[in-house]
């Protein structure tokens, strides 16, 4: 299955949801919803950087990265990003298939 690590920060009311269930409870909310589409999350961490909570998870396809990222970000509380992330192994196959390119102005 594709990974993906979701980037999100809390929006006011977001933060006041962290704030009344604690981070356990909302990691286990995030581990059903990815569940209930068809996924695994490898892991959760929170942050007080840029981003506020990072998760690594395994979906069925990007369709299903999409819909989730849509059914987040409609439900508020939260600005999702997901991004495609690939293990070394895929990127050993990858630099293997051989494409034509020409670069501009060649």
């Amino acid at each position: 299955m594709p990974r993906f690590l979701l980037k999100s920060t809390y929006t006011v009311e977001g933060l006041e949801g962290l704030v009344n269930d604690g981070g356990t409870k909302r990691a286990e909310a995030v581990r059903s919803t990815i569940e209930a589409s068809g996924g695994r999350m490898e892991s959760m961490h929170f942050s007080f950087d840029d981003d506020d909570t990072y998760v690594l998870c395994e979906l069925p396809d990007h369709k299903t990265a999409a819909a989730l990222a849509i059914a987040i970000r409609a439900a508020g509380g939260l600005h999702v990003r997901v991004t495609p992330v690939l293990t070394a192994a895929e990127v050993d196959e990858a630099t293997r298939v051989k494409a034509d390119y020409q670069p501009p102005g060649a």
